[in-house]
């Protein structure tokens, strides 16, 4: 197993080998229930979400997840209101764990899709999740700094524990929030979420860097691409795993 103190230095995101990030022991530690501080971005991001497509006629959606990791929780906060969704992850461990889950994710994450539900404009959807994650949702190898070449692409954009938890570099970590942002058309919605003060995590018998970030950091890698957003630190009941302060919440809409 390797240790935490063995990555004391600083560590870029080309620096990971992050074909060995096990996505199984990832889901069974964060995602086999749901975490109240998990419950209560849920609650936030569906409640954004919505206030901005229920009744408007808003033209042909289509929503990203940067960096989803093995996390479908952002994708179905998206699925209601998108015509397509793609995952984009560069783990090709992730990878396959996605494209599996995307036909018929398994149930743990039902439990998710409950406390979306407990917002009416979700639950008077009726819709069956798994069917329609299965007609729109895609699967996308790829590394969050190629965004660049996909600038205003689309309509809505989740991100969450990714730029933070990536690279030690603070240079790295805004400019993946701004690669994450610049993607969006403008006036999009998005949500976005990090650690605060993380100093990395173990995954398995791996352990992955992370960067040091707090509400001041999050806001000003955000500023510049948002003109109406809110970053919130969501407390934490219980540390789900060991070295962080705690968990951030960004959310808003893209400039115009």
């Amino acid at each position: 197993m390797t240790s935490e103190s063995s990555w004391s230095a600083q560590r870029n995101n080309a620096d990971v080998s992050w074909e060995l990030f096990d996505p199984v022991a990832y889901v069974d530690h964060n995602y086999r229930a749901v975490q109240g501080e998990d419950a209560e971005m849920l609650r936030v991001v569906g409640d954004h979400f919505a206030g901005h497509f229920s009744g408007h006629s808003k033209g042909p959606v289509t929503g990203i997840d940067v960096g989803s990791g093995s996390n479908l929780y952002p994708a179905l906060t998206m699925l209601p209101w998108c015509e397509e969704i793609t995952l984009l992850e560069r783990s090709p461990a992730n990878v396959r764990y996605l494209k599996g889950q995307v036909t018929a994710y398994d149930a743990n994450w039902d439990v998710f899709w409950d406390v979306l539900c407990e917002n009416q404009a979700y639950r008077c959807l009726d819709l069956d999740p798994r069917e329609k994650a299965g007609r729109v949702v895609r699967v996308q190898q790829g590394d969050l700094f190629s965004l660049g070449q996909h600038q205003e692409k689309w309509s809505l954009g989740t991100m969450f524990f990714v730029a933070e938890a990536m690279t030690t570099s603070y240079g790295e970590f805004a400019f993946g929030v701004e690669r994450f942002l610049r993607a969006l058309a403008p006036g999009a919605p998005f949500a976005a979420a990090f650690m605060e003060h993380s100093c990395g995590y173990q995954v398995g018998e791996h352990f992955f860097p992370a960067c040091d970030v707090g509400e001041s950091e999050v806001r000003a890698s955000i500023e510049g691409f948002a003109g109406d957003f809110k970053v919130e630190r969501i407390t934490s009941s219980a540390e789900i795993r060991a070295g962080y302060s705690g968990m951030i919440l960004a959310y808003g809409r893209r400039r115009n």
